[in-house]
């Protein structure tokens, strides 16, 4: 192993995870910043990377814990630096795996927190719509829950990503995958509504792509949409539990309690794994039994 190998393998592997697997940005920057913690540990050994042994990264993900890093953000890092010595491996820089029979500490998935169905009503309600940016914020709450969006899935949507006769929108999820989303009769109101009575002022003139501006005229931003929802869950009193994610976690819980099929929900929510989808019937059976408990008199 030369110097060059060992020094470069961090940028070379989160290329390859940008170009070959056409991981989106939010991943690999979460990527880097785990690899990161890799090498300040490999540079605390005055090694590189590449000549850390079995025992080192032992060490280093027992270390993982005791930093204080949650359970999944540590299982997250073991991902990202397994990953990293395979490629080693592919690209000939390595002959053995360091990280064969290394394990992340035990995990353990906590349910998704959601809103009712009263919750949703309230939050729906907050935004003043007598105003261009109010029916700007209902018009985005309305499709949050609609469609169960991720929050740069949405900020991402243009125009002519929707079609309102037929109800559904396109949109590119994790790994750049297109996935097509139903929309409510509720939620393609609200943006008409948006399009005919708010867009146009809201851009002053400006041209964007995007189909939510932010006050200036520009493409919402994460930052932007998180505080546009944390604005108006403060108005409907549900502050303390709601982030944009809350609003996909109620949009998944709600259908699935409605009888909704598995693997639909997995579709629309853009899940590459049926696994992940399934959390939500855990959600459903615990309310179910926290229902029968309350009300059954036998319980």
């Amino acid at each position: 192993m030369n110097r060059r190998d060992a020094s470069h393998i961090e940028h070379d592997y989160l290329n390859h995870l940008r170009i070959e697997r056409a991981l989106a940005v939010n991943t690999l920057d979460a990527y880097g910043r785990d690899l990161d913690r890799l090498t300040a540990f490999a540079d605390s050994r005055r090694r590189d990377v590449l000549q850390l042994r079995q025992a080192d990264l032992t060490e280093f993900i027992a270390g993982l814990s005791v930093s204080g890093l949650a359970p999944r953000s540590a299982a997250r890092v073991v991902h990202a630096v397994r990953g990293l010595y395979r490629f080693a491996i592919r690209e000939g820089r390595l002959d053995d795996d360091p990280m064969e029979n290394l394990r992340a500490p035990r995990t353990f998935r906590p349910l998704p927190r959601f809103l009712t169905i009263e919750q949703i009503d309230a939050l729906l309600a907050a935004p003043d719509v007598g105003t261009r940016l109010g029916i700007r914020d209902r018009a985005i709450l309305e499709l949050l829950y609609a469609t169960g969006l991720r929050v740069s899935e949405l900020i991402d949507l243009r125009p002519e990503n929707l079609d309102l006769e037929l109800g559904v929108l396109t949109c590119l999820g994790k790994g750049r995958k297109e996935r097509l989303v139903p929309i409510g009769s509720v939620a393609r109101s609200w943006i008409r509504r948006y399009m005919s009575e708010s867009r146009g002022q809201i851009a002053c003139g400006k041209s964007s792509t995007a189909l939510f501006l932010n006050r200036r005229g520009g493409r919402l931003s994460r930052m932007g949409l998180w505080g546009i929802v944390r604005r108006h869950a403060l108005s409907a009193g549900v502050a303390h539990i709601l982030t944009p994610h809350v609003l996909r976690h109620s949009f998944a819980t709600h259908l699935l309690e409605r009888g909704a099929d598995l693997r639909a929900l997995q579709a629309m929510l853009g899940h590459a794994d049926i696994s992940t989808t399934q959390i939500y019937t855990h959600v459903t059976r615990e309310r179910l039994r926290r229902i029968y408990d309350r009300f059954h008199p036998r319980a």
